[in-house]
């Protein structure tokens, strides 16, 4: 029998998100469901497409090109004048004559005397450390600027030594700041989040740490398939949590394959993504010896065991002792809300999925608990305010990253300034200072509005 049928037909009125389940009322508690995008919005966009006439549509697409074109020139002269600029040393001038960059050669070696200063990056190396990928902020960032260079922030300081102590007790006094374990990174739009979550992840893995980095944690509730588990009563989703799993792998195999396995209960199966159940088989034994790498490569090469491998991960991270572990999550809001699944509940009606039903985010969303784990809210995937005191979360563990200080626009700048974003005739102390205000310390908002100086 399909196991895949439409039920759009069934209901009266087109829906935004279109489930393709089983009309059977019989199946409706033990099945795959796949997320699919909204019909309704296809219609509109092919309604705008049809007001224009060919004519109107081919001077458009003209025109496009001839303004790309203008542009790719624009930048290929600015990077050969960049370049240029690279062998005066002379231009890498702050505000107040500072050092407009750090000489620091590791994040791990930057103290408060580099705030408001800019770390340069290798690309390779970058890519390297974070290859689960950068958030969005950090990379057009580098594309605009042209280059790969991060303002240093007391608040990422702050963060990372907040870490640092947790591993090195010693290094606390009992009157400095309060330690926590885990943290979620809160504050206005565009004030640095992500990349302040990044970079602390970049920190912690040069100092040898094992951390599982999530940057995008909204895709953990939304799209591909998914079903509902009959032995665990939560949604499993297969397909995320065989990327997560290679994600994982990506930086962290050598670790993997030094740390093994504590807990040795056979892995639970579920459906594979597409392909149902296995025939007679409902668990996979661990054999002993098995490090955390053979238990990871179990469920990326079978997804019937991907969503019970992910779940056995967390608490196989808990029990490990030789090495710090970090867990991080960016777009963490995304777990406190209503999922892109629903659950049909008639032939004619469904039901919103919360995260918190997702098997995954079940079981790495609370910070409940005695290990180091930070997450960064997104308000570009926000769906709506959440609550101050939010379950599974320690009431003291929100801390709010502020937008640019006035010291802070300054660097940020005359970095632009050296990086030609804006020319020098038009520059001045009274004019990025208006920039600023203007854009009361929003990153993006300022980055966009420099070049605007008249």
């Amino acid at each position: 029998m399909l196991r895949l049928i439409s039920r759009a037909a069934a209901l009266s009125k087109p829906r935004d998100d279109t489930v393709l389940a089983s009309a059977s009322p019989l199946l409706l508690n033990h099945q795959l469901f796949y997320a699919t995008k909204s019909k309704g919005n296809k219609k509109q966009e092919d309604n705008k497409k049809s007001k224009f006439k060919p004519s109107d549509s081919a001077a458009a697409l003209q025109s496009d090109s001839a303004a790309s074109a203008d542009d790719s020139e624009s930048a290929k002269a600015r990077a050969r004048r960049l370049a240029d600029d690279d062998r005066d040393p002379s231009l890498d001038v702050g505000p107040n004559n500072r050092p407009l960059f750090t000489k620091a050669t590791s994040l791990s070696l930057l103290t408060r005397k580099d705030a408001s200063t800019y770390f340069k990056f290798s690309e390779k190396e970058l890519n390297a450390v974070l290859p689960e990928g950068l958030p969005t902020g950090m990379l057009t960032e580098f594309k605009e600027s042209m280059r790969h260079a991060l303002l240093v922030r007391q608040s990422f300081l702050d963060l990372r030594d907040n870490f640092r102590r947790v591993v090195d007790p010693p290094l606390s006094s009992s009157n400095g700041p309060k330690v926590r374990k885990q943290i979620v990174l809160d504050g206005p739009r565009s004030c640095g989040k992500s990349i302040t979550l990044a970079m602390l992840v970049h920190w912690a893995r040069e100092e040898g740490w094992l951390v599982l980095y999530v940057p995008r944690g909204r895709e953990w509730t939304h799209g591909e398939y998914f079903y509902k588990n009959p032995q665990t009563g939560l949604w499993d989703t297969p397909l995320q949590a065989e990327n997560v799993l290679k994600d994982f792998v990506k930086y962290n195999e050598s670790h993997l394959r030094e740390l093994p396995c504590q807990i040795l209960d056979p892995i639970l199966l579920g459906e594979g993504a597409g392909v149902g159940l296995m025939k007679g088989v409902d668990s996979k034994e661990i054999p002993e010896g098995s490090t955390l790498y053979d238990l990871v490569q179990m469920g990326i090469k079978q997804t019937h065991a991907s969503v019970s491998v992910v779940v056995r991960l967390r608490k196989e991270l808990s029990l490990v002792k030789d090495i710090p572990v970090l867990i991080a999550i960016d777009q963490y809001n995304n777990w406190f809300t209503f999922s892109e699944y629903e659950e049909p509940v008639t032939i004619r009606s469904t039901r919103p999925v919360h995260a918190r039903e997702l098997a995954m985010v079940n079981a790495f969303r609370s910070m409940m608990h005695d290990d180091m784990m930070v997450g960064a809210f997104s308000h570009s995937t926000a769906v709506g305010k959440l609550r101050k005191d939010l379950p599974d979360v320690p009431a003291d563990a929100r801390i709010n990253l502020p937008r640019y200080s006035l010291d802070e626009a300054a660097t940020v700048c005359h970095y632009y300034l050296r990086q030609r974003l804006v020319s020098r005739e038009v520059f001045s102390e009274d004019n990025w200072k208006k920039v600023y205000y203007l854009s009361n310390g929003n990153g993006e908002e300022l980055r966009s509005l420099v070049p605007l100086m008249r």
